[in-house]
């Protein structure tokens, strides 16, 4: 199973990456201060009954956050988080001990990867749990796991689902990759399922493979492609990322790059999309050394957001509808802060906090339509866990104001009684914790 230690660096992106970082070759990045920056309060979200680490990957706009958390032996379950409450939504799953929610939806589904009980036939750790178990793409719905179909290969792996029900992510093929190191084996492409069927997804330039990580709800999808690689304990893939790449319609467009050409510094890779088509995501920088958090546009391209002051690299992890981007900022000995990026301006989210915070913000993750943020935090006794940063007063989102001041309470019973409807019809509502 992952270690502790290599589970606290995987989540969504902490990029505390095993490559040297050029630090005296980069020039630390002044960040200008917005006139009225949002204040934030934070909530430690904790873990499953007896864990002691879990990790976000997407929150929606009802506040429903998607992701992970240890059990007491170790193993790793899908959890939902909701306020206060939080499901267990990986026993069974899908047969395996450990499973990750990657991603939900409005209509309170969701993505992820689930192990099975059987072991890889090729002897393959696609998930990285080091259990060797093959492990599936699932759809989580009506209170059970559906397996998702792969392109063959006996692996894969669904990143994210939109709010139209369509879902983005990998999965292998039956081809043998000679060029991927022991224990991967075969090809692995980037797909979208739509209506439980598999589409594969172009790669660019002739690589081999490729990962998609999002879908926004007009069905473009972004990701990136490149070379097989030795499996990455912060990206969740054995991907080397030349390319970072937007898809429309099935066809696959180079975003460009920042300089980088090879991908072995953080790689070139687009991690999220929103509504409006802005995407961000990291590339390497001239001389593939260290790397950058960038937005693209159609109307600007790729666009270097820099670094936290100090810092030498960064991740743009997630943008909302109103162009807010959060992601994490590393010093040269890989120590991350989390950012909130907003009109040209990247901020340590941590500096933002009103009154005493319960962890230090490693990560900004995802934020929603109501500028809510989720991410890895670190607690006073060195745990990580999940955290929600909700902001304190008036911050951009791509709801207008009046909607804000009266929709929360409305909003939040409505999530709630969403969710009691798709646990109702399954195993999963004896244990929502909390839930009436």
């Amino acid at each position: 199973m992952k270690s502790q230690s290599l589970l606290s660096l995987s989540a969504c992106l902490l990029a505390a990456l095993a490559v040297p970082l050029n630090a005296a070759a980069q020039e630390p990045s002044a960040q200008p201060s917005p006139s009225q920056p949002a204040r934030y309060t934070v909530t430690d979200l904790g873990t499953l009954s007896g864990g002691n680490f879990s990790q976000p990957f997407f929150i929606n706009r009802y506040g429903l956050v998607s992701g992970s958390s240890s059990l007491p032996d170790g193993t790793q379950h899908a959890t939902l988080w909701l306020e206060d409450l939080k499901v267990d939504i990986g026993a069974p799953g899908l047969g395996g001990p450990n499973s990750i929610a990657f991603g939900d939806n409005e209509r309170f589904q969701s993505a992820g990867e689930a192990e099975t009980s059987t072991p890889d036939p090729s002897g393959e750790d696609f998930c990285g749990f080091g259990t060797h178990l093959t492990c599936l793409p699932f759809l989580w719905q009506d209170g059970g796991m559906i397996q998702l179909a792969t392109l063959g290969g006996n692996n894969g792996v669904a990143m994210a689902i939109s709010n139209r029900g369509e879902v983005a992510g990998f999965a292998e093929n039956s081809r043998v990759d000679p060029g991927c190191p022991a224990p991967q084996v075969l090809h692995f492409k980037p797909v979208v399922w739509k209506k439980g069927v598999i589409h594969k997804l172009p790669t660019f330039g002739g690589d081999p493979d490729g990962v998609a990580q999002e879908i926004n709800d007009n069905g473009e999808v972004v990701g990136g492609s490149g070379t097989c690689a030795t499996f990455n304990t912060n990206f969740l893939y054995n991907l080397t990322p030349v390319h970072a790449l937007l898809w429309e319609k099935g066809k696959a467009t180079d975003l460009g790059n920042l300089g980088g050409k090879t991908g072995q510094a953080g790689g070139n890779i687009a991690y999220d999309i929103n509504n409006q088509g802005q995407v961000v995501g990291n590339s390497d920088l001239a001389g593939d050394t260290t790397f950058h958090a960038f937005l693209w546009t159609r109307r600007t391209g790729m666009q270097d957001l820099g670094t936290l002051s100090g810092d030498v690299a960064s991740v743009s992890i997630s943008i909302n509808g109103a162009g807010l981007v959060v992601g994490t900022s590393l010093d040269a000995n890989f120590n991350p802060r989390a950012f909130l990026w907003e009109k040209g301006a990247m901020i340590d989210l941590n500096t933002l906090i009103a009154g005493d915070s319960p962890l230090y913000l490693l990560t900004g993750c995802s934020i929603n339509s109501r500028g809510e943020i989720t991410g890895l935090g670190l607690t006073s006794t060195g745990e990580i866990h999940t955290y929600l940063a909700t902001p304190t007063h008036h911050v951009a989102t791509s709801e207008s104001s009046s909607q804000d001041v009266m929709s929360r309470r409305i909003l939040s019973d409505d999530a709630r009684k969403l969710l009691q409807q798709q646990l109702r019809r399954g195993q999963s509502g004896a244990r929502f914790m909390g839930l009436r």
